[in-house]
């Protein structure tokens, strides 16, 4: 153990081993005397049973024989017998806690009412003395054994009060009373309510409300609430004319001051002071100030659910008047805050160092770029992409009167432009207004949301052409405007740009009026004519589809009962029906539209949406299946028995515009409920997820060797974050940079204008691949040939990029695991619940969405759709029958999938399995197969009769039921664990898709192009192909799981949650048994779950916890050694008197100089 420990390898495995050996040896090494066998009955009896029969052992007993233990053994039972010896766990003294821990309250009527813990204690007292009493009388056995047993129940109760096989003890008025244990488990628990988090002092919550003209970094705060909230300011030369003023003003009048603290630490409270202006005059330097929160003050605002670390993030006060708080719209999507109610948290930094820090590192501006994707999470929102849109397009023009309304909204103080047109009148058009809140040197193209095919053209920071919308000013869009800004200028130009944005759309939606009406969904009357002959048609296809169920004419495809298959079809005509009306009203629906500008700019809803409106609403459905629970055999008592029809099961023909009839209406109503549901069921699981996350990955931080190491015991995670050390939060979409706008940006910078070589290009690459990761620079190098750059472009690009590099890095002390832990969880809420049939393939579903996610970070055992993606190889990849037969050898056949009956014939004393030719043709089952099973039953195959007699025997006679099992069990064919397999053609070869998995079979099976056979079984690919692999499946089904719902997150945040998974040699699961488990802190695992037993067992082993992680830290008030708190600084106090003095030789020889 000592050399394993040494050398810092996994050392808990020997313990392990010596106590199975010591628990199987059943006599003394030592003397040859006999184990006997100790029975526990919980919760705290021993029996020891001896050849008398079992016999009680006293408490005294037990702790005499663990006394005897030697210090020596206690090493290998993983219990350090400097910290906790065996016998101290029978308790020989009972502490008491301090009244403290207990208090008494006195209740209204007068009456003491005592803690519940006090109450025990008593209860304790009583027996003992009972006890005691009952031993001196010299009392019979049966009766001191009672109340030993009474004064057990008592202290068990006491320490514990939900013990296994005891009845908890009651107060008097029946109420469970709440003991040491309960004081520490569960979310109302000691550990989770008072010590991971606690009220705070200096906070405000109250209701939100928008204001369009604060900047994004400020806050709106009632009046009301600056008066309560205080600042604690020092006073100096500098600010004692205004503090004292503050104190004049009192703690009623605005702005003002509660409290002055002399220098002696004496607090004076203003409220009670007669004369303030004695005070005031009486104040100097050395004293403090705690005036009221004033315009310009720092402070975080929240909103929570806190999911990401944008939930909290510093705003600048603007004190306004009324009772809201007020924040710019641009900031909602961060917070995910609405105006329908929501409430949000103020706190007021109190230290320097804790505004400076704010200032630095938690203004929003700092935060525009989001660290999950590496885009903007901050943008313009809903009305302002339209009013922009309206404002870019090509026909808005303005007068000079109109000009100077808008230029005022921004404060624009500067020339005006050359009007665009200047006869009849001279007017401005919109691009130019939009263009004076760009840089002068600003260049860029790249698609608008509202018309992906034609491109957005800036050049010299002018709007050349395109439109402005959710592509230029938006959120979580790569490569905007927003994003060029916040990336190539800096956060406080990005910053100054949305602001303008927003008060200037805003000024000319005022102007220009944006309504949404009925008249916005008016289509031609043909359409609906069109609309009608569609549902006509889909009614019909629906009866022909019927016809051919009930005559069993339908091929149904393996896996599926024909009632699933018939579903489906009738799934995939209604919904081919509604795409099909939504077509045609896309084509006649006015491009002029406010619906169809709101959906094409990104500002709301989607084309669906008017679909829904306008042609019609489509099939409601409860589970992803059409609505079918109900009465008997039909969903409302005015259908038919046994209707299949659209109408029937949840189909609604009407748009929203026409309106819905009653039936319709309900279906619809039940399809809603549904929503609501699964949102409330995906919430819980969702933030118990993300709660798994944060505590698994939460010790991890960027130590200055670039190395991502845990913080308790600085283990190494990662040798570089991410492989490359970049930090999504400052890349572009997760690339160091995007070569082609780097190129646009450079290209106005440099004059010459001769191509460079490509040997040049390659050169100057080859200079630059070591010194930072190779894969930016290979793709600036392609980039510059395609563009065919100069020498000069070429030296400046890569220089260029060298420098971003080096900015984008992450930096030491960040705490990356709790970021990738949020960049997981976050998007958790937005993920489906719910399997899918893969699209257009109708033979296989498969887990996807939160659930499949929620099955990687668990590490299960089998996935609940375990599948294989097999390509195949040689003449099988190109030969569609060779393939479809490798198909059927690979799935597991067995005699019950192709018996009809099985019969027992007790005259042959025999079993008759009777024998299915179609099952048999569809599972391509040989007459080799059926021998070779027929002889692991010794049976006989009769072809004639499609028979296989099996000989019973005697014992089996009494026993048919099993032995039919066993037959029906019995392996035909192809490989265990695969239900299924289906051929498909992809990129020019074929391929097999199974239902169920086992990679080790399928690897050896010919035919089979082994290195790209594919599984989500991760457990599977640790234990055939290593634990490397199963890492990179990981991050791949995580990957594949996000991008499948449209979700965007950085492939850095998979890599580290892989690598926390496997870090051990193990896949180990995101949780209490994994990750957590493997902390070295006890009160890092307490504070997580199941507090209690984690406490007992580290007492009971005499664990140490060194207080070195982040949880640890904080239960006990202590910095944690991440971020900010990792640094400290040593400042030599002699070496500064000496320089001040004049004397600068430095520090003399031996001194600490490089500190």
């Amino acid at each position: 153990i000592k050399q394993l420990k040494d050398v810092g390898r996994p050392f808990r495995h020997v313990y392990y081993r010596v106590k199975q050996k010591a628990m199987s040896t059943q006599s003394c090494p030592h003397c040859g005397e006999k184990q006997l066998k100790i029975e526990l009955e919980k919760p705290v009896t021993i029996v020891e049973v001896t050849e008398r029969g079992p016999e009680r052992l006293s408490a005294s007993q037990v702790r005499q024989r663990l006394e005897r233990i030697p210090d020596d053994d206690l090493w290998l039972l993983d219990i350090n017998p400097e910290t906790s010896r065996p016998e101290w766990m029978v308790l020989t003294v009972l502490p008491v806690p301090p009244v403290y821990v207990r208090p008494s309250i006195t209740l209204e009527s007068g009456f003491r009412s005592e803690d519940d813990l006090t109450h025990k204690l008593v209860d304790i007292l009583r027996v003992a003395q009972r006890l005691r009493e009952n031993l001196n009388a010299g009392s019979p056995p049966p009766v001191i054994e009672e109340l030993s047993d009474l004064l057990q129940y008592h202290v068990t109760t006491y320490i514990n009060n939900e013990a296994v096989g005891t009845s908890p003890a009651m107060h008097r008025s029946g109420r469970i009373l709440k003991t040491l244990a309960q004081r520490l488990k569960g979310k109302e628990g000691r550990f989770r309510l008072n010590l991971s988090g606690k009220r705070v002092d200096f906070s405000a919550r109250t209701v939100i409300s928008p204001d369009p003209n604060i900047g994004i970094n400020e806050v709106g705060v009632p009046r009301d609430i600056a008066m309560q909230l205080t600042v604690a300011e020092k006073v100096t030369i500098w600010n004692i004319g205004r503090l004292r003023e503050l104190v004049r003003n009192g703690p009623d009048k605005y702005p003002g001051a509660k409290y002055v603290i002399r220098p002696d630490g004496k607090r004076i409270r203003l409220k009670f002071v007669h004369d303030l202006n004695e005070l005031a005059e009486a104040l100097d330097v050395g004293y403090t100030v705690e005036r009221h929160l004033m315009d310009g003050d720092i402070v975080l605002f929240n909103r929570q659910p806190s999911l990401h670390r944008m939930s909290i993030m510093a705003h600048i006060v603007k004190v306004l008047p009324y009772r809201t708080f007020r924040l710019n719209l641009a900031v909602c999507t961060p917070y995910n805050a609405d105006f329908d109610g929501d409430e949000m948290n103020l706190h007021v930094p109190q230290s320097e160092e804790a505004q400076t820090e704010a200032r630095i590192l938690l203004l929003v501006q700092n935060n525009i770029i989001s660290p999950r994707y590496g885009a903007p999470i901050i943008g313009a929102i809903r009305d302002f992409l339209t009013s922009v849109y309206l404002l870019t397009r090509d026909e808005t023009t303005f007068t000079k009167r109109e000009l100077a309304h808008l230029l005022a909204a921004i404060k624009y103080d500067g020339p005006i432009p050359e009007p665009a047109i200047k006869k009849p009148e001279p007017r401005w058009t919109g691009k130019q207004v939009f263009s004076i809140l760009l840089p002068k040197d600003f260049n860029h193209s790249f698609r608008s949301s509202f018309d992906p095919n034609r491109p957005v053209v800036i050049r010299n920071g002018q709007l050349v052409e395109g439109v402005i919308d959710k592509g230029a000013v938006g959120v979580e869009k790569a490569n905007s405007i927003l994003h060029r800004l916040a990336r190539d200028y800096g956060n406080d130009v990005a910053r100054a740009f949305l602001d303008k944005v927003v008060r200037l759309v805003n000024t000319y939606l005022e102007m220009h009026g944006f309504t949404f009406s009925v008249d916005d969904v008016e289509v031609p009357r043909d359409a609906y004519d069109a609309i009608a002959k569609i549902a006509k048609e889909a009614e019909e296809g629906f009866v022909k589809l019927k016809a051919e169920y009930e005559r069993g004419k339908k091929d149904i495809p393996p896996g599926m009962t024909p009632e699933q298959a018939f579903e489906q079809d009738v799934l995939q005509l209604l919904s081919e029906a509604r795409d099909k009306a939504g077509k045609i009203v896309r084509e006649k629906i006015s491009q002029d539209s406010s619906a169809v500008i709101m959906a094409r700019t990104g500002a709301r809803g989607t084309l669906l949406n008017i679909d829904q409106m306008v042609a019609m609403v489509g099939q409601q459905s409860v589970r992803r299946e059409r609505i079918h629970r109900g009465f008997q055999d039909r969903v409302l008592a005015f259908f038919k028995k046994g209707d299949l029809s659209p109408k029937a099961r949840g189909f609604v023909y009407n748009s929203f515009f026409s309106g819905l009839n009653p039936i319709e209406f309900f279906f619809h109503a039940a399809g809603g409920r549904d929503g609501l549901v699964d949102t409330a069921v995906r919430t819980q699981q969702s933030g118990y997820m993300q709660r798994r996350l944060i505590n698994a990955l939460e010790s991890l931080y960027i130590e200055y060797d670039g190395t991502v190491r845990t913080a308790d015991d600085r283990r190494i995670i990662q040798f570089q974050y991410g492989e490359d050390g970049i930090d999504p939060a400052k890349s572009d979409h997760g690339e160091v940079v995007e070569p082609q706008a780097l190129i646009n940006a450079l290209t106005g910078r440099v004059k010459g204008d001769q191509p460079a070589s490509e040997s040049y290009v390659d050169e100057r690459m080859r200079e630059y691949e070591d010194r930072m990761p190779p894969k930016p620079v290979w793709r600036l190098a392609e980039a510059l040939k395609r563009n065919r750059a100069s020498k000069e472009l070429v030296d400046l690009a890569f220089e260029e990029l060298l420098r971003r590099y080096n900015e984008s890095r992450v930096e030491p002390g960040d705490a990356m695991g709790v970021v990738t832990a949020q960049s997981i969880g976050e998007p958790g809420t937005q993920l489906t619940l719910r399997t899918f049939h893969f699209a257009g393939v109708r033979e296989q579903s498969i887990l996807l969405g939160l659930p499949r996610l929620i099955e990687i970070v668990d590490a299960r055992r089998e996935p609940s759709t375990p599948f294989m993606k097999i390509p195949l190889k040689g003449e099988y990849a190109t030969n569609r029958a060779k393939a479809q037969r490798l198909a059927l050898q690979l799935q597991y056949t067995t005699l019950g999938d192709i018996t009809e009956e099985i019969v027992v014939d007790y005259r042959r004393r025999a079993l008759v399995v009777k024998l299915s030719m179609e099952a048999m043709e569809e599972r391509g089952v040989t007459r080799r197969d059926l021998e070779k099973a027929a002889k692991n039953l010794n049976g006989k195959v009769d072809e004639e009769n499609m028979t296989i007699a099996i000989k019973l025997q005697d014992d089996m006679l009494f026993n048919v039921t099993r032995v039919k099992e066993r037959v029906q069990n019995t392996k035909v064919k192809g490989v265990r664990k695969i239900r299924r397999a289906i051929v498909r053609f992809e990129n020019g070869r074929y391929v097999i898709e199974t239902e169920g998995s086992n990679l080790k079979e399928v690897l050896q099976v010919p035919g089979v192009d082994a290195a790209h056979v594919e599984t989500n079984d991760i457990y599977e690919i640790a234990e055939v192909l290593g634990i490397e692999a199963a890492r990179n499946a990981i991050v791949k089904e995580a990957k594949h799981v996000m991008t499948e719902q449209g979700l965007d997150v950085d492939i850095r945040h998979l890599l580290l949650l892989a690598d926390m998974m496997t870090v051990s040699g193990a896949v180990r699961q995101i949780g209490r048994h994994g990750v957590v488990k493997l902390k070295s802190s006890v009160l890092a695992r307490a504070a997580f779950e199941i507090s209690v037993q984690t406490l007992m067992d580290a007492a009971a082993r005499g664990e140490v916890d060194n207080l070195r992680g982040n949880v640890e830290r904080i239960l006990i008030g202590k910095e944690i050694p991440v971020g900010t708190g990792m640094v400290t600084i040593l400042m030599m106090h002699k070496f500064q008197q000496q320089q001040e003095k004049g004397d600068v030789n430095g520090p003399q020889e031996g001194a600490a100089g490089n500190q």
